[in-house]
């Protein structure tokens, strides 16, 4: 779709657009040069949920889409809690609460002070790794660990009496290396650490060979007892054939016998789930003979509607008395680029043998699978987490952000602020390019086709001012478009940063700041920017252009692409 007529044949179906008001009667003239955000609107319209309506007893999987990625699971009673990744963007670590597996709300975010998450310089792709979140019936306490790659910090916990109230607490540094930490709370009131790692000094046998160690954990000192850790698997589940990225570690007890999942194959195209069992928390460990229990590596890379990269899994028990898993997959658009991030999927799990069986796990996984029992899907209604194609619309009026709204690197509060027309941003002297907090509120790409809208009342007041949207995948990756100054003029610009490196893909001088609509357009790879004066119609600013440095085949990284309502007054790009 290289020509604006094709273009515009789809732009009521897959499109991000953005509606600047900008007429000189309506500017926020007590603050010039902060724009005001008066209302955001995206639409997601993938053509697999159109094909697919739901059936009665089910649900769409994923259960998250966007951006949530390495979720865990716990339960206490009939409550149910979800955690994700959340790398530098703050506040840090969603959390999601059910009572029924089907239908979830966001409770806020588990980090969400600045003495918590310190991520002032990180990459976008650093800060917070694999969280686990456990519930301690032995002292009635939830646990959130975790590994924060910012400030030194490293592996750390958090605890609470009641995730539904937050106040989690300040971070516990744990003194142990690697990554993927995990805790588990023995019936007789042990507990214990299981990890990834390097292997001991001098045995590294290949590129990617992990190990997973277990330490003893005391409980009323927050510690791993030093000198209790032991390597429990040396690879992967047979060392002989080389398997990589052993990480993502889980213990469940069932039977009088103990279960160690792990992921397994690196959380890419061969991303698997892989499960060993042991008469003791501490090993030694046996493997499944039948592993990987899942993954999706072994399909044909050519199927329609493909879901990849399936692991890092966690295992709970259901308000029927089945199993679930919630795991990490990606649904790549139609050029196999990965723009949407890795989601939050689940299917049910039979373990009435053995060992579990995740029940499609090794075949192509459809959009939607069985609900529990008794269990009514609320799904897009009652302010639940919606999934499928739907529609969310911000009009600022709540005086404080939906929770889906983030920031990179400090807090969303410290930029702006709401008034009785919006939401205001005050720009800060940091560029979207820089490893610094900026001044953006950003929300998930959740669908390969979408639509956003967003109202803004703004006019630069300098050249390194500007204001309006951009297309994130990071630092270095990234689309802006918006409004700038040069000289006495103002100017409509879009720009693509790739490698660091920012070019301008067109411009276009506005000779009166009349009202002005701003649109980005997704169709799968395909991103196009237009605009229009009025009441007119659209035209390109620009030929479309290709998402791929929106996608973390060409960026790199761990997150999904990120919408954002942005302002800077370092703006670098000269005209």
């Amino acid at each position: 779709m290289s020509k604006f007529r094709k273009l515009f044949k789809y732009l009521p179906i897959l499109s991000t657009s953005f509606l600047i008001s900008c007429q000189n009667d309506s500017i926020n003239k007590s603050n010039p040069g902060e724009p005001i955000f008066n209302s955001f609107t995206y639409e997601g319209k993938d053509q697999i949920y159109i094909d697919n309506p739901l059936i009665d007893g089910h649900f769409y999987s994923p259960i998250l889409q966007g951006c949530y990625p390495d979720p865990s699971i716990t339960k206490k009673g009939n409550d149910y809690y979800i955690v994700n990744s959340s790398f530098s963007m703050f506040p840090g670590v969603p959390i999601f609460h059910s009572t029924d597996l089907v239908n979830w709300k966001q409770l806020g975010h588990v980090l969400d002070r600045e003495s918590q998450l310190k991520v002032y310089t990180a990459g976008i792709s650093e800060g917070i790794y694999a969280p686990v979140i456990r519930y301690n019936p032995n002292n009635d306490t939830f646990y959130m660990i975790t590994t924060q790659f910012a400030s030194g910090i490293g592996n750390m916990v958090v605890k609470t009496k009641d995730p539904k109230q937050g106040n989690w607490s300040d971070p516990i540094k744990l003194d142990f290396h690697g990554i993927d930490p995990s805790l588990f709370f023995d019936d007789d009131g042990k507990a214990y650490v299981i990890h990834n790692d390097a292997p001991d000094p001098g045995k590294e046998l290949y590129t990617g060979h992990r190990v997973i160690k277990i330490w003893n954990y005391d409980v009323d000192k927050d510690q791993i007892i030093a000198g209790t850790d032991k390597i429990i698997v040396d690879g992967g589940v047979d060392i002989t054939k080389k398997p990589i990225w052993i990480e993502a570690p889980h213990i469940y007890k069932r039977n009088n016998k103990y279960y160690l999942m792990c992921a397994e194959g690196g959380t890419a195209d061969d991303h698997s789930e892989v499960i060993f069992v042991s008469d003791n928390p501490r090993g030694p460990y046996k493997p499944a003979p039948q592993n990987p229990i899942m993954t999706q590596r072994h399909l044909d890379k050519n199927r329609p509607n493909p879901v990849e990269w399936a692991g890092h899994a966690d295992i709970v028990e259901g308000p029927d008395g089945g199993l679930y898993s919630v795991f990490l997959a990606i649904r790549p658009n139609a050029k196999k680029r990965v723009n949407t991030g890795r989601e939050t999927f689940m299917l049910p799990v039979d373990w009435s043998g053995e060992f579990p069986v995740f029940k499609g796990g090794l075949e192509q996984f459809k959009p939607y699978i069985p609900m529990p029992n008794a269990v009514v899907n609320k799904m897009n209604t009652e302010g639940f987490f919606p999934n499928g194609n739907f529609i969310f619309t911000d009009k600022f009026q709540s005086k404080k952000f939906d929770h889906r709204w983030v920031a990179l690197r400090g807090p969303r509060e410290s930029f702006s602020e709401f008034n009785e027309n919006g939401v205001v941003i005050k720009p800060y002297d940091v560029s979207i390019k820089e490893k610094k907090p900026t001044s953006a509120l950003l929300y998930r790409q959740q669908h390969n086709n979408f639509t956003a809208t967003v109202e803004i009342d703004y006019i630069p007041n300098f050249n390194k001012d500007f204001a309006g949207i951009t297309c994130l995948q990071s630092e270095n990756f990234n689309y802006i478009f918006g409004i700038t100054k040069s000289g006495e003029e103002n100017y409509l610009i879009l720009a693509r940063t790739e490698k660091g490196e920012t070019k301008i893909i067109a411009s276009q001088k506005l000779e009166k700041l009349t009202p002005l609509k701003l649109r980005v357009s997704a169709d799968g790879d395909d991103y196009a920017f237009s605009y229009a004066l009025a009441n007119e119609e659209f035209l390109n600013l620009g030929d479309p252009v290709s998402g791929d440095i929106l996608s973390t085949n060409v960026a790199g990284g761990f997150t999904g692409a990120l919408i954002g309502l942005y302002a800077t007054k370092n703006n670098d790009i000269n005209l």
